[in-house]
């Protein structure tokens, strides 16, 4: 099924708006030569950061096509072709081989609570479709769909997917994964809560906040775990990452208010890197409650901040 998937650090690229919600695809290839310039070994346009649900389907075609011209072949492209329709999961997934991404990020079908087996299906129907990995997008709190660790080890074991993107608050689950397949399943860390543990246990990468925020941090981190079996100098790195992990999923860990994961996320970039405008709403930008909070973080992580 294609290449092998990637291991390392993978940004999930942004979707530029507008203030009136149109696509602003030129601000595109500036934000996507800057996660790969600070240090980006993969990215992934049209993940949660990509704000995939704002779209109709025609415009995803656009955002990917546009991300792939601008990041033209230097690093892996995992693109995220989820819908909560199967028709339309093959439909994304299909354009997305042939623009020439590497592999698909797919979240469980949403809103709908299939089934266990249902989701199965989903996931096989699409396999049938493509030639390239697919790495599941396992994210519980926004699917409500939790595969355990025997239905990602029924489709691996099929053939039907590659990866598992474990956005899972339990590093355990990680553990679990890597355990039952000595590897065999590559395995990215999908939530930064759990990237220190999940890194320590043998994961094949990271893709979640801090990575698409400050690459380079993270890669900083991900290369003394898994390539240096470095801790000391792991222990020092995540005691200044922790921070930014801890601000930007306060409301998201409270299930209420504080700083919105992604809020976060578009105004850290918008103070280091080029300018990528607003959220589209209902999420809206930073309040300024937290934006002193966040302009320090990103200071002590090295980054020049502009005021």
């Amino acid at each position: 099924m294609g290449k092998p998937l990637f291991e390392g650090i993978c940004a999930s690229t942004i979707t530029p708006f507008a203030p009136d919600g149109t696509l602003r695809l030129e601000r595109l290839k500036p934000h996507i030569d800057w996660v790969i310039n600070d240090g980006a070994q993969a990215i992934s346009p049209l993940g949660s950061s990509g704000e995939f649900a704002a779209l109709e389907v025609e415009d995803r075609k656009r955002v990917l096509d546009a991300a792939l011209a601008a990041n033209d072949g230097r690093v892996p492209v995992l693109v995220g072709t989820h819908h909560y329709s199967t028709r339309l999961t093959v439909e994304l997934s299909k354009h997305a081989q042939q623009a020439g991404a590497e592999a698909l990020l797919i979240v469980p079908p949403y809103y709908m609570a299939p089934t266990p087996a249902q989701v199965l299906d989903h996931y096989r129907r699409v396999a049938e479709a493509v030639q390239i990995p697919i790495v599941v997008y396992h994210n519980v709190p926004l699917t409500a769909v939790d595969l355990k660790t025997e239905h990602l080890l029924q489709l691996f074991e099929e053939g039907a997917i590659a990866g598992v993107k474990m956005s899972n608050p339990e590093p355990d689950r990680i553990c679990q994964l890597l355990q039952a397949t000595n590897r065999r399943l590559v395995v990215y860390c999908g939530i930064d809560s759990v990237a220190f543990e999940g890194l320590c246990h043998g994961a094949h990468g990271w893709i979640s906040g801090i990575p698409s925020i400050v690459p380079g941090a993270a890669r900083r981190l991900y290369e003394a775990i898994a390539l240096r079996s470095d801790l000391a100098a792991a222990r020092s790195l995540w005691r200044t990452l922790a921070p930014l992990m801890r601000l930007e999923f306060g409301a998201y860990e409270a299930r209420g208010e504080g700083a919105n994961w992604f809020s976060v996320m578009k105004a850290a970039l918008n103070m280091i890197g080029p300018e990528v405008g607003d959220p589209a709403p209902p999420i809206l930008p930073l309040p300024h409650e937290f934006r002193g909070t966040l302009a320090w973080i990103l200071r002590e992580l090295g980054y020049a901040v502009r005021d």
